[in-house]
């Protein structure tokens, strides 16, 4: 299994939106098949091929409210503007807390994200471009 340090160093390469799609090339090297994320707390669960799960918590993280009221618009624009490099972490999450993403999960397999919100509808399903 994968270990948190791992994990973490490379989250550690991450400095905008546009270095997921190389995080996620990094993580799947090392046998991350699947990677859930939720808004509220930034837990990160991670699913390995041999079904262990390793789950992080951030050391700092704000408790976010996720809106009980889903936007795929809010959602696209904050994505389209968090992979341009204009937003942080942290600001991307606040921004997808209140478009209502309760958590969005990443398919190493298929090579997509999709956003869910608190009720486990699909808002958004992107394919991550490949490198």
């Amino acid at each position: 299994m994968v270990t948190k340090e791992d994990i973490q160093a490379a989250e550690s390469k991450i400095t905008k939106g546009s270095d997921f799609p190389q995080f996620i090339k990094e993580i799947k090297t090392m046998g991350v098949i699947r990677n859930d994320v939720y808004v509220s707390n930034g837990l990160s669960v991670y699913f390995d091929s041999d079904n262990q799960v390793l789950q992080i918590s951030p050391e700092e993280y704000p408790e976010l409210v996720v809106n009980e009221e889903s936007s795929e618009e809010k959602l696209t624009h904050a994505l389209e503007i968090h992979q341009k490099g204009e937003t942080d972490y942290i600001t991307f999450c606040k921004q997808a807390a209140d478009a209502g993403v309760e958590k969005w999960i990443t398919d190493l397999e298929d090579m997509t994200c999709t956003y869910l919100n608190s009720e486990g509808n699909e808002l958004l399903k992107e394919n991550i471009s490949s490198i």
